[in-house]
């Protein structure tokens, strides 16, 4: 692909993303993402194929996360919801697939998948193999939960906390759920 095709799909991904983010999927069209990108609908079509394949690739999320091999025990927890907050501050895609996931099975699909492939392998570092599922799942619904409340349904008080007060309640949490012993 030349550089304006590429030009061109990177304009109607951002504008794919805002949209998402903004309306949630459902309520998104191929039409509105179009005119936000000030392009033909075709073009989209012509570029994504339908409107699952353009959610697909705008929702595309690497969590990044660093290499937690280093990290005391005792600090995981604050490095879990350090990370997990700025990359949900950094990017807009977490945000469009979690308001998304809730309707969406494609959008559900792929928020497990990233978490399964993404969190897991973090997670196993530190405990059994056969553990890091469970704990991994357990952490997801402290980070999920916290994401739904700050980013989507935009709870005040939630809102309302500085990153270092997230940080100081959530941490102790996420730390016993990654490396406490197994009730």
């Amino acid at each position: 692909m030349g550089t304006k095709a590429d030009q061109t799909k990177a304009v109607i991904l951002a504008a794919a993303r805002e949209r998402f983010a903004e309306s949630g999927y459902e309520a998104a069209t191929i039409r509105a993402i179009a005119a936000d990108a000030n392009i033909d609908p075709s073009m989209v079509m012509r570029y994504f194929g339908n409107k699952d394949q353009l959610f697909a690739a705008a929702a595309e999320f690497d969590l990044r996360f660093p290499d937690l091999s280093d990290v005391p025990p005792s600090e995981l927890g604050t490095a879990l919801v350090s990370h997990f907050l700025a990359r949900w501050e950094d990017d807009d895609a977490l945000v469009v697939l979690l308001r998304s996931a809730t309707t969406n099975a494609e959008a559900a699909q792929r928020m497990k998948d990233i978490f399964a492939a993404q969190l897991m392998p973090a997670i196993a570092k530190f405990v059994p193999a056969e553990d890091a599922p469970r704990r991994a799942g357990l952490i997801a619904t402290q980070v999920l939960g916290m994401a739904l409340c700050r980013f989507v349904l935009r709870l005040p008080p939630v809102v309302a906390m500085s990153r270092a007060e997230l940080i100081e309640w959530l941490a102790p949490t996420l730390s016993r759920y990654a490396t406490d012993p197994t009730p």
